[in-house]
C-alpha cells in the first residue's frame, strides 16, 4: 500500500499514528512504501541500504520472489486453519529444518520471544517430571536478551534494561552468571538447576561471540550434571553467522534450539527445535498457539529456507564478514570490530555516540542501529556484496568523520 494510493501525505500518516497507536518506538521521518533485496524505498522512491533487515529478517534480501511467489499460492489456497488437520507446508517446513540441523523434533511460533518462551516451558516441565517438583531453575547470561514477554524477559540477565524496569518482580527460576565465563556458570548451578540458556552470540548485549572454550564447556557441563543446554538462535539462526546454526561453529548440539526471523523471510513465525528425550516433556494441553505453524508462514519460511541453503549464504556470510570487519577497522575512533559472520558490532572511543552514527548514517541513505552510547550494530541481508560493503564503509566514514568535527 503506498500513500498516493490511500489519498494522504506524510503528515496525514503520522498524525493517525500520534493518535492512535501507543508508540514504544523511536521513529525515522520516513515511510517505507516498498523494498527489494538490499534497499528500502520511502515514499518518493528514495533507496535506502539496509543494514539493518528488519532486524535480521530479510536474510534472503527483501520481498525475496521466491518467497513472495510461495506466499502468494498459498494464501489462496489456504490462509488458516486450526492445528488439528495435517497441512502440507508445515509438514513440510518441520522435515526440512529436523533434517537440515539435524534436530529430532519441532514445535511452531509465532515470534522469537514466543520461541524462547516455549523453550523455558519445555526445560521447566522436563526437570519437574523427571526429576522432583523444584528442579526447574535456568541459568541464564548477564547482558543477554531473550525477548519481552514475561518468561523470556525474566530470563534476561539485564535488571536495569528497560524490557524489565516497571512490571514488578520477574518469574522465578532464573540465575544470571558471566557470559564467555566457565567458571561462573558452573557456580550458578545448584541441584535445582535443570538448564542453561544462552545466546551464541550476544546481539543486544553488544555484539560479542561466544568463545569455543565457553560454549564446548557448557555442553560438557550439562552433559556432566544432566542439564539442558538451550541456545537462543532466534537473531544468530538460519546462516547469519556462516554457518546453517552458530552452535555449528562450535561443533556440538543443543538440546532445544529457539529461532524465528531470518526462518521467515519476512513473515511472522517462530520455532524450537528439540531432542527426542527434551521434547517429550510436551504432551497435549501443555502447549499451545492459534497462529503457529500458518500454512502461509510455513509456506513462505520454506521457500526462505531453501534459498539461504540453495544460494549457500552462510558461504557468503562468512567472506563477507571477514570482509566488511577488516574494513571497519580502519573507521576513525574504533575501539573494537566484533561479530560473527554478518552479525557485526562496531564499538567507538568516547569521543562518537553511537546514536549520532546511527542518524547521520541514515541521513545518508544508510540504515543501521545503536547499541548503548558506543556501538553501532549492523545484521544486513545475506546476499550482501563487496561494494554494498564498500558503500557502507564510505556512509559511516563520513559521518564518524561529520560527528568527530562537531565535538
Amino acid at each position: 500500500m503506498r500513500l498516493k494510493d490511500c489519498g494522504l501525505t506524510k503528515e496525514d500518516l503520522k498524525e493517525i499514528v500520534g493518535k492512535y497507536m501507543i508508540e514504544t518506538y523511536e521513529r525515522f521521518d520516513f515511510v517505507a512504501e516498498t523494498a527489494k533485496d538490499m534497499y528500502l524505498y520511502d515514499e518518493n522512491g528514495e533507496g535506502y541500504l539496509d543494514f539493518y533487515a528488519g532486524i535480521a529478517v530479510n536474510s534472503a534480501g527483501s520481498c525475496n520472489e521466491k518467497v513472495v511467489a510461495a506466499v502468494k499460492e498459498q494464501i489462496s489456497d489456504v490462509m488458516h486453519t486450526f492445528n488439528y488437520p495435517y497441512t502440507i507446508p508445515q509438514a513440510l517446513l518441520a522435515k526440512k529444518i529436523c533434517d537440515t540441523i539435524g534436530m529430532d523434533k519441532i514445535f511452531f511460533q509465532n515470534s522469537g520471544t514466543e520461541a524462547n518462551e516455549a523453550m523455558i516451558k519445555m526445560a521447566r516441565k522436563y526437570g519437574v517430571e523427571n526429576f522432583h517438583p523444584n528442579k526447574y531453575n535456568i541459568v541464564t547470561a548477564k547482558m543477554g536478551f531473550h525477548g519481552r514477554t514475561f518468561g523470556s524477559m525474566s530470563a534476561t540477565g539485564q535488571p536495569q534494561n528497560a524490557c524489565q524496569k516497571g512490571f514488578g518482580d520477574m518469574a522465578p527460576g532464573f540465575v544470571y552468571a558471566e557470559y564467555n565465563n566457565l567458571e561462573s556458570f558452573q557456580a550458578a548451578v545448584t541441584g535445582d538447576t535443570i538448564a542453561v540458556m544462552i545466546e551464541p552470540v550476544q546481539g543486544e548485549g553488544g555484539v560479542f561471540p561466544a568463545t569455543y572454550e565457553f560454549m564446548t564447556g557448557l555442553r560438557k557441563l550439562c552433559d556432566e550434571k544432566g542439564l539442558l543446554l538451550l541456545l537462543d538462535e532466534v537473531q544468530t539462526g538460519w546462516c547469519r553467522t556462516g554457518e546453517v546454526m552458530a552452535y555449528m561453529n562450535y561443533g556440538i548440539k543443543p538440546d532445544i534450539v529457539s529461532m524465528a526471523k531470518a526462518m521467515g523471510g519476512g513473515m511472522p513465525i517462530g520455532a524450537i527445535c528439540a531432542s527426542e528425550k527434551a521434547a517429550r516433556a510436551f504432551s497435549p494441553g501443555s502447549h499451545g498457539t492459534t497462529y503457529g505453524g500458518n500454512p502461509v508462514s510455513c509456506a513462505a519460511s520454506l521457500a526462505q529456507i531453501t534459498e539461504l541453503l540453495e544460494k549457500d549464504l552462510a558461504g557468503n556470510a562468512k567472506r563477507m564478514g571477514a570482509y566488511f570487519a577488516e574494513k571497519l577497522k580502519a573507521l576513525p575512533h574504533v575501539r573494537e570490530v566484533r561479530g560473527q559472520g554478518l552479525l557485526i558490532g562496531v564499538e567507538f572511543d568516547e569521543k562518537i555516540e553511537a546514536v549520532d552514527i546511527k542518524h547521520g548514517c541514515f541521513d545518508r541513505k544508510l540504515i543501521i542501529t545503536a547499541i548503548g552510547s558506543s556501538i553501532i550494530r549492523m545484521v544486513p541481508p545475506l546476499i550482501l556484496t563487496e561494494e554494498h560493503c564498500d558503500r557502507a564503509y564510505e556512509i559511516i566514514k563520513e559521518t564518524v568523520e561529520s560527528c568527530q568535527n562537531r565535538k
